[in-house]
């Protein structure tokens, strides 16, 4: 009889063990801790019974994104945070600029091409690339690259160069020089065809 009640005592031990480190286990659990991972808890102290040793589960949260820090009109000398405008830019108006920008030089372009008659002058648009063609000077590319939000140029003189919209400057500006899109076309092919081009 003494035997049995020891028995009995030990399995009332062990089952009252259990729930209490299952109790344990469950209010140490941060408090943004889903559902799912209750259930995880759970179900790892039911198989974990036997052993004493309690089973920590922990979660964070992890963010990639930075704070925008803006100005609060401090004068002290410290200045605002850049704000990357490209990637604050929606896609419609990177459209909306872009286009226009390219419109327009093809417009100016055509007009010039027409003013200065040269031999192998040729402008072309077409699936949202404006190509120039300079006869044996070279030949101008220029196009949207929407996922970058960017208008890419390949120039005979100077390369290619990939242009960022810039509000403070109102324009398309190459971030490595400081150069802007139209004032850098305008150099080249003005000095190429040997007469100036307002763009």
């Amino acid at each position: 009889m003494a035997s049995r009640k020891l028995l009995v005592g030990l399995t009332a031990r062990r089952q009252l063990q259990s729930r209490t480190q299952q109790l344990f286990w469950a209010t140490s659990l941060p408090e943004a801790t889903t559902s799912r991972s209750l259930m995880v808890a759970a179900a790892m102290a039911r198989l974990s019974d036997r052993s004493s040793a309690p089973f920590i589960l922990s979660s964070r949260a992890i963010s990639s994104t930075q704070p925008v820090m803006q100005s609060t009109g401090d004068v002290s000398g410290s200045s605002p945070s850049a704000v990357d405008h490209k990637l604050a830019m929606q896609e419609d108006e990177f459209h909306k600029l872009a286009d226009e920008t390219i419109h327009d030089l093809l417009e100016k372009l055509e007009e010039y091409g027409d003013s200065i008659q040269m031999d192998g002058f040729d402008i072309e648009y077409g699936n949202q690339v404006l190509t120039l063609r300079l006869g044996d000077l070279g030949t101008y590319v220029i196009n949207k690259q929407t996922p970058n939000k960017q208008i890419w140029l390949s120039s005979p003189v100077s390369g290619p160069s990939r242009f960022d919209w810039d509000a403070t400057a109102n324009g398309w500006i190459y971030k490595r020089t400081g150069v802007n899109l139209v004032r850098l076309l305008e150099k080249e092919i003005g000095e190429l065809c040997g007469t100036p081009v307002e763009l």
